[in-house]
């Protein structure tokens, strides 16, 4: 057997913004016999995990689950819904949005992309009065799909999708919306029905605080109906089957019992804390987190207050110096791992995940890892972003945070 031997003492800090750490409650519950995935145990726990994950969603309607990373899921929610050549338009916020885009490409549709030029465009979020623009002149609807990432997990952004719906509905224009919340669901407000989206895209490694190995697509009527006409192959991928045998807590293949053993332990934490109150966490360490990176004098890679993510902050080094340089001094001395820059803004940030199973001790240990490290690489900073992130959560219990709701 190869031993990998990490680190020889003390417990290894995963902050970055997926996958986060697995509870020790659903580390056990994974470890549950594994059972028949045909006979009637499996099936109400089959019933158990459909049910509740449509909580997360904030949906009456299907959700898919599927064994799969995220990125099979984006594949899942393009190829149910679309047929060779249709015109796509999506929005570049990041590293995920362009990955989303690129699978379009390898699919024979037809991706138009819209953004900011450059790296700039990396730190706002979608622009839907560009998308109303675009829309508007498509008077022979030939864009069949907009889509659009809700939490760029590569910048700390995140969008405001209800302004996408509104954006469609404005330009009278009949094109699905799909969104990618792999980071966001359970982390960051997110309401799939009231917010009118058709396919909504997610994981478990992020703030389901799972391990990766499941996926979801989150369906409306209109989506469904879509799939009827749609004409890009799927097997392994389509929903009709899928939607049938969940009917009754079952597959149309082997699932992944054990994982989903583990879902079903963590939908109890999250929806026994409370949705809402998941959110106003999540906010609450973020802004701790913010006031840490304003203190060390860096900037935030999100450049729109009214856009920051509560899963994760983008920190920006000086000009000239090497983001993966301080990573790696962060790393090697004090058993932290940070999130790389990547794609546009490679070398230039790091991230900080503040999700999932993260509590004000948690957060304050990254930050002080973060700021010796800094320190260490001799990166100057204005002043102790530990102390201000300290203060803060002092001042501000957990009951009086807002929760910022996107709407």
């Amino acid at each position: 057997m190869i031993q990998l031997d990490f680190h020889p003492a003390g417990r290894h800090f995963l902050q970055i913004p997926g996958p986060s750490p697995v509870p020790d409650r659903i580390l056990r519950a994974m470890s549950y016999p594994t059972i028949d995935h045909r006979g009637p145990e499996f099936g109400a726990l089959g019933l158990k995990v459909l049910d509740g994950i449509k909580k997360i969603f904030k949906t009456k309607h299907p959700v898919i689950i599927y064994p799969a990373s995220g990125t099979g899921a984006w594949e899942a929610a393009l190829s149910n819904t679309l047929s060779p050549g249709d015109t796509v338009l999506m929005y570049e916020t990041g590293q995920f949005a362009s990955l989303w885009k690129k699978m379009a490409d390898n699919l024979g549709l037809k991706p138009e992309f819209l953004g900011l030029p450059g790296a700039e465009g990396w730190r706002h979020g979608v622009d839907a009065a560009a998308i109303e623009t675009r829309l508007r002149v498509d008077t022979g609807h030939l864009v069949k799909a907009v889509c659009v990432v809700h939490n760029e997990t590569s910048t700390g952004v995140t969008s405001d999708i209800a302004a996408v719906r509104r954006a469609i509905d404005a330009a009278g224009h009949p094109a699905l919306l799909l969104v990618d919340t792999i980071s966001g669901l359970a982390s960051a407000d997110y309401r799939h029905d009231e917010w009118g989206v058709d396919v909504t895209v997610s994981g478990s490694q992020k703030g389901l605080m799972l391990p990766p190995g499941i996926s979801f697509n989150a369906l409306s009527p209109k989506a469904i109906e879509a799939s009827r006409h749609a004409g890009l192959p799927r097997s392994f991928w389509g929903w009709d089957e899928i939607i049938e045998m969940n009917k009754n807590g079952y597959w149309p293949y082997t699932p992944n019992t054990n994982l989903l053993y583990g879902l079903a332990e963590a939908l109890d934490m999250i929806l026994g804390e409370g949705l809402d109150n998941v959110f106003v966490r999540h906010q609450r360490l973020a802004e701790a987190c913010r006031r840490a990176v304003r203190a060390w004098g860096l900037e935030i890679q999100c450049a729109d207050p009214a856009v920051y993510s509560p899963v994760l902050t983008g920190v920006m080094m000086p000009e000239g110096v090497d983001a993966d340089a301080v990573r790696k001094i962060i790393y090697e001395r004090f058993n932290l791992s940070l999130g790389a820059g990547l794609g546009k803004v490679k070398g230039r940030m790091f991230r900080i995940g503040h999700l999932g199973d993260c509590n004000e001790l948690t957060l304050m240990a990254a930050l002080a890892g973060c700021e010796m490290g800094l320190t260490i690489a001799g990166v100057p900073v204005a002043g102790s972003g530990v102390s201000a992130a300290m203060a803060y959560l002092a001042a501000t219990p957990a009951a009086a945070a807002p929760l910022k709701a996107v709407a």
